[in-house]
């Protein structure tokens, strides 16, 4: 009985994983100074594991990325795109 009770609750925080939400963040791009600026931004956050959208906007210079936070952090984006040469920040 207890195996069975054990196995449940295993089966049961797996699921849980299974249909974790992704996050959505914004994030500031100051930098960006010519409209196709965005496409080298968007490729960054696009190669990052675990990104699954990011939609980057010349004139807001903002990034609004959706990623899977079990496999990428705000940090990892950030470092994305300074690595890209455009500096980001979280916008709170």
């Amino acid at each position: 009985m207890m195996k069975k009770i054990a196995l449940l609750s295993l089966l049961a925080l797996t699921s849980l994983t299974a249909f974790a939400a992704p996050k959505t963040v914004t994030l500031e791009v100051p930098t960006m100074n010519c409209v196709t600026c965005p496409f080298t931004v968007k490729n960054a956050l696009k190669n990052v594991e675990g990104v699954s959208k990011a939609e980057v906007t010349f004139e807001t210079k903002l990034a609004v990325v959706t990623f899977d936070d079990e496999k990428t952090t705000v940090k990892a984006l950030t470092e994305a795109t300074t690595n890209a040469g455009y500096p980001s920040t979280l916008k709170e």
